[in-house]
């Protein structure tokens, strides 16, 4: 497994391996009750050009979100952004930003890479929103890798990610 949290151009990129197929990972990351074990469900219908997405591994009140889809290439490549902009920073106040996603699946000699990568704006809201997002996908990418493992997604703590808040601060600050 390879963790790269770094700047290219604007965007905060992680790339990651698993001994699993392009299938396997594409399932896990598109369909909604695979999703579900490591980050959120999705309803809606893709082909009409969005979804709703809710986050469950942060508790049952946290809101759906509508996010457009800008482009779906199964089983490879996928982009959405969030239909309405929301404030950011750290107490939540803020500049009002669109989250934008694009994953994409490469599979070469029985190992997939997933390279995943957020949009981020320029400047001190770019740096305050990776300080909180990239120790955030960290986190949840690590649990797609439990989960994809067959380990307990459950037992991965988000408090040592945390940590992490001021590397990511850094690569764009």
């Amino acid at each position: 497994m390879t963790v790269l949290g770094t700047r290219e151009g604007r965007s905060l990129v992680f790339t990651r391996t698993y001994a699993a197929p392009l299938d396997d990972v594409w399932a896990a990351c598109t369909e909604p009750a695979r999703l579900e074990r490591w980050i959120g469900t999705w309803a809606g219908d893709p082909a009409a050009g969005e979804v709703r997405f809710r986050m469950t591994a942060e508790g049952d009140d946290v809101p759906e979100e509508v996010y457009d889809v800008e482009l779906c290439e199964p089983p490879r490549r996928f982009v959405l952004r969030s239909r309405e902009a929301a404030p950011f920073s750290e107490d939540g106040s803020g500049p009002r930003v669109h989250w934008r996603h694009t994953l994409e699946l490469d599979e070469s000699d029985g190992l997939t890479t997933l390279r995943f990568t957020q949009a981020v704006p320029e400047g001190p809201t770019g740096a305050a929103m990776v300080a909180s997002v990239g120790p955030g996908w960290d986190y949840y990418l690590d649990r797609l890798t439990a989960d994809l493992g067959g380990a307990d997604v459950a037992g991965i703590d988000f408090e040592p990610y945390l940590e992490r808040s001021e590397h990511y601060r850094a690569l764009f600050g």
